[in-house]
């Protein structure tokens, strides 16, 4: 269905699934956004940005995202215990890491932060998501505006030597922005919690950290975060698993689901780091799989590598039925996560 043409991605049609009524009068509307895209607008604008995320280019900010974990890895050792994993790592490494690519300001993360957190709930009222929308549109058309003015070396002077198109380029620092951090962070979240109650799981990765882009993977599939991303509706009618969908009905696809399908992944309510699971759909699947997975591999890769490598005694410093889940979130994930560890 991910890669049927007659199934679309424009949440503006009737009958497209929403978890809010009203949600996507909170979204910028001057511009249609690259995940509401279908063929053959879709095609040509995913191209023009497709070739920043690459196997390559990603491995080239290895070094710099290395020096970013170990600089917050340092201060929250150097802090007090228990520490909130969300405020000191989880969140503030792919959040500096988005904002170096696009050359934002990383002193107005706290802003950028705070609109995403209010786009993203399902219980902000319409106007305060319309509001952060508006907020986060006339930042970064300013943004663009002085990129334009002083390009330099980052994703969105690149864009704009390709396009002058500033609502083309506010549109995608947009889905960048939010997609960029929120996603990774809660992912790296979850991840040290499934890991924590896993000790086998994780021994199999600190004793060979050659398995841990296979135990990345697998924490995809397991968790699957970005459970609703990937919902469509009908443009025709459709048969799909002997059903038929008429045209303008929606269709909510579940991620998670699918990604403990036995028949794709046996036994796949247990976790499993030597899975082999590179073939789920965390990052969805067809025209609209995630345009920067091969980013958030790398940055869970060198992010956990290095958790447990300098915090080998690191564990929950509360119950685990007491930790507070997102679950009033489009995005799943964790609001704070306080961890404690063995004194050197």
């Amino acid at each position: 269905m991910l890669s049927d043409p007659r199934f679309s991605s424009d949440r503006r049609l009737p009958g497209f699934p929403s978890l809010t009524e009203d949600r996507l009068r909170a979204a910028p509307a001057r511009r249609t956004p690259l995940v509401m895209m279908d063929p053959p607008e879709h095609g040509s604008a995913r191209r023009a940005v497709v070739g920043e995320f690459t196997v390559r280019r990603m491995e080239a900010l290895r070094p710099r995202i290395q020096q970013i974990v170990d600089e917050y890895i340092d201060a929250m050792l150097a802090g007090p215990r228990p520490a909130d994993l969300v405020a000191a790592l989880s969140l503030p490494v792919p959040s500096l890491v988005i904002c170096e690519l696009l050359d934002v300001p990383y002193a107005d993360h706290d802003f950028f932060l705070a609109a995403s957190a209010t786009l993203l709930s399902l219980s902000a009222p319409a106007r305060e998501r319309a509001a952060a929308a508006e907020a986060l549109h006339v930042y970064l058309a300013g943004l663009i505006a002085r990129r334009r003015e002083h390009p330099g070396d980052d994703l969105l002077s690149r864009q704009l030597a390709k396009s002058d198109d500033i609502e083309a380029l506010v549109s995608l620092g947009f889905l960048l922005l939010l997609a960029g951090h929120e996603t990774t962070a809660n992912m790296t979240s979850l991840g040290v919690v499934a890991l924590l109650g896993h000790p086998d799981q994780l021994k199999a990765i600190t004793t060979d950290p050659s398995r841990t882009p296979a135990a990345v993977e697998e924490l995809l599939r397991y968790l699957t975060i970005a459970e609703f991303a990937t919902s469509r509706v009908a443009r025709e009618d459709v048969e799909l698993g002997g059903v038929l969908i008429r045209a303008g009905e929606g269709v909510v696809t579940l991620g998670n689901a699918a990604n403990r399908d036995p028949a794709a992944f046996p036994d796949g309510a247990d976790l499993d780091v030597a899975r082999g699971a590179r073939h789920h759909i965390a990052f969805g699947f067809g025209p609209h799989q995630c345009l920067g997975q091969n980013l958030a591999r790398l940055e869970l890769q060198i992010v956990f590598d290095t958790l447990f490598r300098r915090v080998p005694g690191l564990h929950l410093a509360v119950p685990a039925d007491d930790l507070s889940y997102k679950d009033d979130a489009t995005i799943y994930g964790l609001y704070r996560l306080p961890v404690t560890w063995d004194a050197a």
